[in-house]
């Protein structure tokens, strides 16, 4: 039985309950599609870490930041490869999404960390499963937003005399249906970390990389609108994110002690990368090295510097877990992860004489992350060693939009009707990734959506 409707969205993650929530409050009547049996996706398995620049937990921390550094972040990590209308239209609705997220029931540590690509802490925390579901609830509790689970998106219906996008086809429950939309489809759909065709078309380099992500996140928003001749952003830029141990299968999430002083090495026991960039970057780079495996190594006092409080800074957690090597002198350490002892020992010391004369004269690594915190020597036992290679949580490309999350054809003219948000948007990242930026994007640009919706409704 066919539906009828104002605006219909695809996927049930941050970008589609951000969306929902905001249009069924300014009125809307919303249908949303969920393929799998539950919501949250991707969303809710994601390090919990959004991007905001000059909220309160920043000043109660006494860290100066502002949208102007974070758009300057936003512009240098992506290697000026982005698109700079949709890096400002991010920075600007940033703030606002904070406050109303906040103002929603969603909780937020009171610690804001430094990761990857920031000048300052920027990186708020969640619990990211029950973020999506305060959301969830919200929207329920409109009365104007109607979830479907198990209803999986076929194609887009489009208006042949017009050719304006005005619903959706689906499977639900294994009946086909048509969701009808006077006002707009938004596809909030995730990427493709689960369609190894569409990797392997766009990033053979990590066709062997270990996969994590929504299991519904097989492209199918990306190909609904490829269908349709939507325009494509940052294809070229599909990387993995460093720090994942390539043989624990209980933990999602990347260990990132490189951001607190720890290096990297090879199986040859070298450095071969500046520490401080991006993980994306990192990911890239791991790749290169035999066998796609490297090493993080760090002492006591890195050890001690982490944070259970963040996922990727929890090294406690993940050394109770058996998951970091330990030993009482490098020497040791060496044997343990069957490197050559001597090149582990010259290693270091090459880097603890750069950090003492204040100049990494072998990759330039001039802070922990990015261009904050001071490096700090490798010297004070025992010893660790963090297992880790590239793992593709995200594909963090996808469709080309406007600042108002209006998916463009090829010819760079909107698709009518369609809009889209969250992973399965491009233009945001460029060449890497800033931590926060896709759970941020999530819900700033599920809610700029949202207020299109509602403002390109039928006059």
């Amino acid at each position: 039985m066919d539906i009828e409707t104002q605006l219909v969205i695809v996927g049930g993650g941050l970008a589609g309950f951000a969306a929902a929530l905001t249009a069924a409050e300014a009125g809307l009547d919303v249908v949303l599609l969920e393929k799998q049996p539950e919501t949250g996706g991707s969303s809710a398995m994601s390090g919990g870490c959004l991007a905001f620049a000059g909220t309160d937990l920043q000043q109660a921390s006494g860290i100066v930041d502002s949208s102007d550094l974070l758009f300057s972040d936003l512009r240098e990590v992506g290697q000026f490869e982005n698109d700079e209308a949709i890096v400002r239209a991010y920075v600007d609705n940033q703030l606002a999404t904070y406050t109303w997220l906040r103002d929603r029931g969603v909780v937020f540590s009171p610690m804001v960390e430094a990761a990857s690509g920031q000048s300052v802490p920027r990186a708020h925390n969640v619990d990211p499963a029950d973020l999506v579901r305060q959301l969830a609830q919200r929207t329920k509790a409109t009365g104007k937003v109607k979830l479907l689970l198990s209803a999986r998106a076929t194609s887009l219906v489009r208006d042949a005399a017009t050719g304006r996008v005005t619903g959706v086809a689906m499977i639900h429950d294994g009946s086909p249906a048509i969701v009808h939309a006077t006002h707009a489809v938004l596809l909030a759909s995730g990427g493709f970390c689960r369609n190894a065709e569409l990797v392997h078309r766009f990033a053979p380099q990590y066709d062997e990389a270990i996969f994590i992500g929504g299991d519904g996140n097989e492209g199918d928003g990306l190909r609904m609108a490829w269908a349709l001749g939507a325009d494509f952003r940052d294809m070229a830029y599909i990387k993995g994110t460093y720090g994942k141990h390539p043989t624990d299968e209980t933990n999602h999430h990347s260990c990132l002690a490189v951001y607190k002083g720890a290096i990297a090495i090879n199986q040859n026991g070298k450095r071969y990368v500046d520490e401080s960039i991006s993980y994306k970057l990192l990911g890239d780079a791991c790749m290169k090295q035999p066998y796609s495996t490297t090493y993080q190594i760090l002492d006591q006092d890195i050890l001690e510097s982490g944070d259970n409080r963040v996922r990727i800074m929890d090294f406690e957690r993940r050394l109770e877990e058996g998951l970091f090597i330990e030993a009482d002198s490098l020497e040791e350490l060496a044997e343990k992860i069957e490197i050559d002892p001597l090149a582990l020992l010259e290693s270091v010391a090459r880097y603890n004489h750069f950090v003492a004369q204040g100049e990494d004269e072998d990759f330039g690594r001039k802070n922990l992350v990015h261009h904050h915190g001071a490096l700090r020597r490798i010297e004070r036992a025992p010893f660790y060693a963090y297992p880790s290679t590239a793992v593709v949580f995200g594909t963090y490309c996808g469709l080309c939009v406007d600042p108002e999350m209006r998916v463009r054809d090829v010819f760079g003219q909107p698709i009518e009707g369609l809009l889209a948000a969250g992973e399965v948007a491009g233009g945001l990242h460029g060449a890497a990734y800033m931590t926060g930026s896709a759970l941020g994007k999530a819900a700033i640009f599920g809610r700029i959506a949202g207020r299109t919706a509602v403002a390109d409704g039928p006059r």
